[in-house]
């Protein structure tokens, strides 16, 4: 599943520089590109752990 969401943030990010140097540039296709790539780099941040997971709360500031 992983490999699945990186090869679709890749397309997605493909498809935002075709259109930026496109003649005619579709404002919406890079928007929904890039809302994608931006999704699936959450999806893939989300399971990466806190670097203070394990300290005790009163020693985060």
């Amino acid at each position: 599943m992983k490999v699945f969401k990186i090869l679709i943030m890749i397309l997605a990010i493909g498809v935002a520089l075709y259109e930026q140097v496109s003649e005619d540039k579709n404002i919406y296709i890079m928007i929904i590109a890039i809302v994608v790539f931006m999704y699936g780099m959450m999806q893939l941040s989300a399971k990466t752990p806190s670097k203070n997971q394990d300290k005790e709360e009163d020693d985060v500031e």
